[in-house]
């Protein structure tokens, strides 16, 4: 847009930025998922905004069809970091951190400068994608901050936050805190890391304590070896740090999604089976989450199917189905299900002959009918739920075909009456 725009205003000064603002304005609303074509001076871009469910580091070109095929690049968010410049010096631990991430912990990074610790905490958070880290981080937190007094208090346990710091007074006030990080300056390109053990919190006096991570937690799961020698041969044979990045990446989500899947898997479970859905009853509830059910579905169902990783993968969920990543990942899952619920429940209801059921009830029982599916009408476009618009279509139909069927007195309120 700047390419194209920026020339232009410099020859035509504000009338071009007018004309520019009027184009824009005409823009569609932007819809995940779906080829947007921009009209811009004389210009078509196309533009395809990708949805939660797309995986991070794929192309957008191989997921669409080749009807919208002349999207030719991919680019990157702007809050994208570069993973491996923020984890290099740690990334003998990135295992480790990922865990920490995953299970909501308690989490410090102290590093020299305001953008290294924004980075770092922003690497953090993204590692667990596509999984939402649920809980609170700071990228830059100082004394300054409203909860500071809380973080740093010693009477109760630090909160589920991930914390960016550069001040040398954190050192001490927060070294109650369980995990600490501390980045040290950013390695020059081919400078091999050195590999250093995890530290014990009390060796964590200064802010110009060696560079490491400071905590007492036990992983649950066997070192990855090999993603630390592909990393480390890429450092020696000066791999750029977008490479590098893009295997770190690929490696953090194939890792998240090994240990969701069974999550995934299991949580569909509890979805009622579609002949359970009648459309003259209230759409069905989900079955309850049940921790027992679902550990019993690891032994053949696991993470194992996708992971050669080994550990105590049963605590590690154990854990995590305590954490806010849990909660919020859950909830999120929930709202989707009962959508989805709630759009069979539409789609069996336009499958019905509603005129003829009006036929055989009375005006009292057909009015309530036409008020109720106005209100599905009116949460289908609140709620966004997942229907077709000719099942909307179809149903609105219906509504006007019973309203039409009944006398002139009842027509005209019932026209007029709104949804809420």
């Amino acid at each position: 847009m700047l390419k194209q725009i920026a020339p232009e205003y410099f020859e035509k000064s504000e009338a071009f930025l007018e004309a520019v603002c009027s184009d824009i304005d005409r823009w569609p609303a932007p819809v995940p998922g779906e080829v947007l074509q921009l009209p811009l001076m004389g210009v078509i871009m196309k533009l395809r905004i990708p949805t939660y469910r797309d995986k991070p580091g794929t192309s957008i070109v191989q997921n669409m069809h080749q009807a919208d095929a002349q999207i030719s690049m991919a680019l990157p968010t702007v809050h994208e970091v570069d993973l491996f410049r923020c984890f290099c010096p740690v990334f003998f631990h990135i295992q480790m951190l990922w865990e920490l991430v995953l299970l909501g912990e308690p989490l410090v990074v102290m590093a020299p400068s305001p953008a290294e610790s924004s980075e770092t905490v922003l690497a953090l958070v993204s590692c667990i994608s596509p999984l939402k880290y649920c809980s609170d981080f700071r990228p830059y937190f100082t004394i300054h901050d409203s909860e500071f007094k809380e973080y740093t208090t010693r009477t109760q346990a630090p909160p589920s936050v991930i914390l960016g710091v550069t001040n040398p007074f954190f050192a001490k006030t927060l070294q109650h805190w369980p995990h600490i990080i501390r980045i040290g300056d950013i390695k020059l390109p081919g400078e091999v890391p050195k590999q250093v053990k995890v530290k014990k919190l009390k060796n964590l006096k200064t802010l110009d304590s060696k560079p490491g991570v400071y905590t007492s937690y036990k992983p649950y799961l066997n070192k990855d070896e090999e993603i630390v020698k592909q990393l480390q041969k890429g450092v020696q044979q000066k791999r750029p740090t977008e490479a590098q990045s893009v295997i770190l990446r690929r490696y953090f989500l194939e890792l998240t999604e090994s240990f969701i899947i069974p999550l995934e898997r299991y949580v569909a479970s509890l979805m009622p089976l579609q002949k359970c859905i009648s459309p003259w009853k209230s759409p069905p509830q989900l079955r309850q989450f049940s921790q027992d059910d679902f550990m019993k579905t690891l032994e053949k169902a696991g993470p194992q199917l996708t992971s050669g990783l080994k550990g105590d993968w049963i605590g590690l969920y154990r854990h995590f189905l305590k954490s806010p990543n849990f909660d919020g990942w859950f909830r999120n899952r929930q709202k989707e299900m009962t959508q989805k619920l709630e759009a069979l429940h539409l789609e069996e209801l336009c499958n019905e002959n509603l005129v003829f059921w009006s036929q055989k009830h009375t005006e009292v029982e057909t009015v309530d009918l036409v008020l109720k599916l106005k209100n599905k009408l009116l949460q289908a476009d609140r709620e966004h739920l997942p229907v077709k618009t000719d099942t909307l279509k179809k149903l609105q139909t219906h509504i006007n075909d019973i309203i039409l069927a009944l006398p002139d007195d009842l027509q005209d309120i019932l026209l007029k009456t709104g949804t809420t």
